[in-house]
């Protein structure tokens, strides 16, 4: 199969023939062509999209040498003429990406010695894994700076097919994977790399470089950049996202990082105060439940309460008197909750009185004598648990 891509990577239109068309073990169609002008997915660099006789292009692999197009459905079989159409857009992209991932790791390479080990290009954004453990910023500035340079002199991008014994001869930056049908990509006097992927013919089509973070992955380092286009894509999502915070806060863009800690510093306070305020209502609350209590039996059920504040009631009720006997049940749409506490001189059971209750709900718990607390499924109302639970607690077997 001829591949236009290697011949001319321009080429936004072609006409070909038929060769045949099928559908693989998932029931995916595809044709092959006698020649194709769309890049498969290899060497890091993702696969085109466009059409054939305006049907869509969503795939394009290498199985077993040929290439194959996927399509959203079938080309009409009375004809083996076929029109071609590449999403230029996507894949002068993908050109920019990769030759801008060739300038950025030879400039980390020349400058440093870090060697590129592992490439990835993504839809928003594409990294490199060097193989260091630490990457210190002054190194990444410099790096960017020099590939920024060399993007800037606009430097010939060439390609050139080769023999082994001819690729011997060239300073090349990482090692061979192939050791048949060799393609150089090379930009003179700066990098010579063998690559089966698309490239401008200058590294000025690459318009930029530019490290937007790095973090590490195992032992090495994953650099995440932009290239080209998707500079000016990232500048404006941040434009539009500063642009809105600066509305939010009331404050112009370079007072937003005081003005966002001054509200993170207001937002603690007011969470301090309102843990503070929550604290005193629950003391309240707690005296009111134990002196509105006539009883041997502190008891109450809630609805939609959490399970910590039934734990701080339970104990302020308990504290109040040491013969006090708390159960709290609490009902949500499908569950139930209890928390079951006592004073220091109670001699009732919470554990054994637990482990009662939540083989009636099928629940999980746990606790101790003192304390304990569980919740299972809402097999019965919160009121007929409390009042099961008012039974078992009334029962000699629950009193040491």
């Amino acid at each position: 199969m001829k591949k236009l891509y290697y011949e001319d990577p321009y080429i936004k239109t072609f006409e070909t023939e038929l060769v045949y068309q099928a559908a693989d073990e998932k029931e995916r169609v595809y044709a092959v062509l006698k020649e194709t002008a769309f890049y498969p997915t290899g060497g890091g660099q993702p696969h085109d999209e466009g059409a054939l006789n305006n049907i869509k292009v969503v795939d394009v692999e290498e199985v077993e040498g040929e290439i194959r197009h996927y399509l959203e459905g079938e080309l009409d079989t009375s004809t083996t003429e076929v029109s071609g159409e590449i999403d230029w857009k996507r894949r002068f992209d993908h050109m920019q990406q990769h030759a801008g991932q060739h300038i950025l790791s030879a400039a980390f390479e020349e400058l440093y010695g870090y060697k590129t080990v592992s490439f990835h290009l993504g839809r928003e954004t594409l990294t490199i894994d060097l193989e260091i453990s630490e990457l210190p910023a002054e190194h990444a500035e410099e790096a960017e700076r020099l590939a920024n340079a060399i993007i800037l002199e606009n430097r010939p991008i060439e390609s050139k097919w080769v023999s082994a014994e001819e690729a011997s001869k060239f300073p090349l930056r990482k090692k061979l994977s192939v050791s048949e049908d060799i393609r150089l990509v090379i930009i003179p006097e700066f990098d010579y790399n063998g690559c089966g992927g698309t490239h401008p013919t200058s590294t000025g089509q690459v318009s930029g470089v530019k490290i937007l973070d790095w973090e590490r992955q195992k032992k090495k380092i994953r650099v995440q950049f932009v290239c080209g286009s998707r500079i000016l894509a990232q500048l404006q999502t941040k434009y539009e996202i500063t642009r809105y915070l600066s509305q939010l806060l009331n404050a112009p863009e370079k007072e937003l990082p005081s003005a966002a800690s001054r509200l993170i510093e207001n937002g603690k306070d007011l969470e301090k105060q309102l843990e503070e305020a929550k604290e005193t209502l629950l003391a309240f609350e707690a005296k009111e439940l134990y002196t509105a209590e006539e009883g041997e039996y502190v008891s109450q059920v809630f609805k939609g309460r959490t399970i910590q504040e039934l734990q701080k009631l339970a104990r302020l009720i308990a504290s109040q008197s040491e013969n006090a006997d708390v159960i709290l049940i609490n009902e949500t749409a499908d569950k139930l909750q209890f928390v079951c506490a006592k004073g220091a001189d109670s001699e009732s059971d919470m554990k054994s009185l637990s482990a009662e209750l939540l083989q009636k709900i099928n629940g999980k718990g746990g606790g101790n004598p003192q304390f304990a607390q569980g919740g299972g499924e809402k097999l019965m109302s919160g009121e007929d648990l409390l009042q099961y639970a008012l039974r078992l607690a009334g029962q000699k077997g629950y009193k040491g």
